[in-house]
């Protein structure tokens, strides 16, 4: 048997070793939560500073615009706050894929639309860069005006006038109101929409494309004047280039030219292709997909290029019977002028029935 003091020492080490084990156990377990906490404060002041870094760099990049005074052109979150109720829900005008439109009047009394983008959104952010881009400098009867912008507390918001009739889908496509748009104001609309583009393919400082020319994006004022409106698609061009080719085809299907929509090649004529089909819409009166339809009346496309056919068929017809009609008065007119000549009467003995 083990003289008793060793029988305590070896007692009193093993005691000591796992005390240390659990001086080391806690240390471990500590180190980790301490690790895991500065990964996140890391991570959470890293957003932190993107979305501030972000805000700034888009209230800089306005700043550094020349020719427009700033001041006027920036405004601040609380004043569009107070125009739009705090964007109450009754003063919503509409919502689209990147954003919300709200109804505002401001302190002198201006009425304006205030397009609230959503903060979560890179795509986002890139509409709201080719708003201010394409619209800060760009004056034109038929492109909605741009009063303003506000980069705020992460907030990206765009100030427009306000057009009280709104876009023109809204009286295009409703029976109730379509009656309004009679011929004369129709073919306004086609001119203004047209007008609009010339500026913006040839008239402009840059080519720009809109690439999204639908009904919804011609807004009306209260004469019903049309305003190309939404330009968070458009595409900038130099004077000298005339076509580009990209992966990212945006736009609205229906709308979109062939040789665009699937092999990406963007130019002018994607435009004269989308105001093709609005052309269409406003002369028929329909969109140009419509699933109440019977399936082969259905669109829009199709059916104008049967009736073309039809029309073309039809055209052939006329022309043979106008080319024979212009035989026989020819003939009747030689038969007519011997007649005269042998003192047997003119053409006006004539008839063709």
């Amino acid at each position: 048997m083990p003289p008793e003091s060793e029988t305590e020492s070896e007692t009193g080490g093993s005691h000591r070793k796992l005390i240390y084990l659990k001086i080391g156990a806690v240390a471990g377990v500590g180190g980790a939560v301490m690790t895991i906490i500065v990964v996140v404060l890391i991570v959470v002041l890293t957003r932190k500073g993107r979305s501030m870094r972000f805000v700034g760099d888009d209230a800089n990049a306005l700043r550094n615009n020349q020719g427009v005074d700033m001041r006027s052109f920036l405004f601040d979150l609380d004043v569009l706050i107070a125009a739009t109720d705090n964007f109450s829900t009754k003063n919503m005008l509409g919502r689209g894929g990147f954003g919300t439109v709200y109804k505002g009047r401001l302190q002198d009394g201006r009425e304006i639309a205030v397009k609230k983008l959503a903060t979560n959104s890179m795509q986002g952010k890139e509409e709201f860069e080719n708003e201010v881009r394409v619209l800060l400098k760009m004056q034109h009867r038929n492109l909605v005006q741009l009063f303003g912008c506000c980069v705020q507390e992460r907030e990206r918001i765009l100030v427009y006038e306000y057009l009280p009739n709104k876009s023109l889908d809204k009286f295009l496509f409703d029976k109730s109101k379509s009656a309004i748009l009679d011929w004369p104001k129709r073919l306004n609309i086609i001119m203004g929409v047209a007008r609009g583009l010339l500026y913006l393919h040839r008239d402009s400082v840059l080519r720009i494309i809109h690439r999204d020319i639908k009904a919804s994006n011609i807004l009306l004022d209260h004469q019903m004047n049309p305003k190309i409106s939404d330009f968070g698609l458009a595409k900038l061009f130099h004077d000298e280039q005339s076509r580009h080719r990209t992966r990212q085809i945006a736009g609205t299907f229906g709308y979109m030219a062939p040789e665009y929509a699937i092999r990406g090649f963007l130019s002018v004529k994607s435009d004269v292709f989308s105001f093709g089909v609005l052309l269409l819409e406003i002369i028929s009166g329909r969109k140009n997909y419509d699933r109440q339809l019977e399936a082969e009346n259905q669109e829009l496309l199709k059916l104008v290029s049967r009736l073309t056919i039809l029309m073309f068929d039809f055209h052939r017809v006329i022309c043979v019977h106008v080319i024979v009609f212009n035989y026989i008065y020819v003939a009747g007119t030689a038969i007519g002028r011997r007649r005269e000549a042998n003192g047997i009467g003119g053409c006006d003995d004539w008839y063709i029935s």
